[in-house]
């Protein structure tokens, strides 16, 4: 798994408009099922991992732990956010077919 080509799709999609970011955007946006993918920063507090895990799990929404939340917010020109949320089902698809180790065509 290449995390630049990861990062590098975090970036493009945040571009596109298509992310949203920290922990009380992406809980409403579980809620509203408006979300497709929520990452969550590795260097994340346990709490909120489980928090979003178990939110996830509950609103049948894919889930990651990736990365460290600086180069997360670096990726989407932002700082200090620990929570990414993917609104848009293609680019989710795109990345998690990166963090599953998979290759994007394209």
């Amino acid at each position: 798994m290449s995390k630049n080509k990861i990062y590098g799709l975090l970036g493009l999609t945040a571009k596109a408009g298509k992310v949203i970011f920290g922990t009380e955007s992406c809980e409403e946006a579980i809620f509203k099922k408006k979300v497709k993918l929520i990452i969550v920063a590795e260097d994340s507090s346990e709490r909120t991992i489980n928090y979003f895990r178990n939110k996830c799990e509950k609103n049948n929404i894919d889930f990651y732990i990736f990365g460290k939340k600086e180069e997360l917010s670096k990726a989407i020109g932002k700082i200090n956010k620990t929570v990414i949320g993917i609104k848009d089902k293609n680019l989710a698809g795109a990345i998690q077919k990166k963090l599953n180790g998979g290759d994007v065509i394209g």
